[in-house]
């Protein structure tokens, strides 16, 4: 199939804090054009996705509350549009294969943003790590405070808490670092009302390796988040780890007994890059991706966390 265009026209559903910095990362990036907007809280912008499917467009960024990222993303792909969606694709395993599916039917490129893979210290530790050596992982998502919108304490609208939110890209790293093993087993506790606000699981895979997750929301710390990745191989240690108290400044360490080398560090301005891609990647061709199947992965053992806990 051929390329859509040098610059592909593009329509952003949603545009609130994430969206609209996706947005901009695009624009600023010089990948895509910003062909339309559908969101109601913004002035100007189309009242609704029905009319965003009535552009000319070559596909969809979708950045709406997670109930909705299933049914607006199929309809999307149905409509033959290429479609960028928020993490989750889908609120459980289900929802994501359908969405998936729809992509396959349609032969329509479709991406989610799992965006902590493009972070150039996560780059530098995926070009070092052995995940035939790699015999444990401990990956940790905190936040000293939770979402400001009132959708995400609600079980049928978020599909979950604190796990869906954070723990679906500790899972995504783990996975996709270790070069997607399989989970043989998973073991979990979740705390909090009516979604949970801490929650920790232990993965064991098929290699032998035990990976030991960890996130919270509104948990008491003394810096508003702490995030790392630490993998463990036998006199090595690949860690990432964020800035203390940055959501976006992250660096990477190689740890070998007490020796210890700096692999990157900040800046990296990485926000919006698997977007970007993305639109690079629908400029060449908008033919679906089998990459993206990995998605269900991810889900499934997110299901498996919120079915096996304690």
């Amino acid at each position: 199939m051929s390329a859509v265009a040098t610059r592909p026209r593009l329509g952003f559903l949603g545009v609130g804090w994430i969206g609209r910095h996706r947005l901009e990362a695009l624009e600023s990036s010089g990948a895509a054009d910003v062909a339309a907007i559908a969101d109601p809280a913004v002035d100007g912008a189309l009242a609704s996705f029905d009319e965003l499917l009535e552009r000319e467009l070559d596909g969809i960024v979708i950045a709406t509350p997670s109930a909705l990222h299933a049914e607006q993303a199929i309809r999307a792909l149905e409509h033959g549009l290429a479609v960028f969606c928020q993490k989750p694709l889908g609120r459980n395993e289900a929802e994501t294969r359908a969405v998936v599916d729809a992509a396959r039917r349609a032969d329509r490129l479709l991406g989610v943003d799992l965006s902590y893979r493009r972070l150039e210290a996560v780059q530098q530790i995926r070009a070092l790590i052995d995940p035939r050596k790699t015999h444990a992982a401990d990956l940790t998502f905190h936040n000293a405070y939770g979402p400001d919108k009132p959708w995400f304490y609600d079980p049928a609208l978020a599909g979950g808490g604190c796990v869906i939110d954070l723990g679906i890209h500790l899972v995504d790293l783990a996975l996709w670092l270790l070069e997607w093993p399989e989970v043989v087993d998973v073991r979990s506790r979740l705390d909090g009302e009516p979604v949970e606000q801490y929650a920790t699981a232990e993965l064991e895979l098929a290699t032998g390796a035990s990976v030991r997750l960890a996130c919270s929301w509104n948990l008491p710390l003394p810096t508003d988040v702490e995030i790392s990745a630490r993998f463990y191989e036998r006199g090595r240690g690949l860690h990432l780890e964020n800035v203390p108290g940055s959501f976006f400044d992250f660096r990477a360490l190689r740890v070998e007994g007490r020796r210890v080398d700096v692999l990157a560090e900040p800046p990296d301005d990485w926000g919006g890059r698997a977007a970007v891609e993305w639109a690079q990647q629908l400029a060449r061709s908008p033919a679906f991706d089998p990459e993206i199947e990995r998605a269900t992965d991810v889900a499934r053992v997110v299901d498996a966390i919120y079915g096996s806990a304690a």
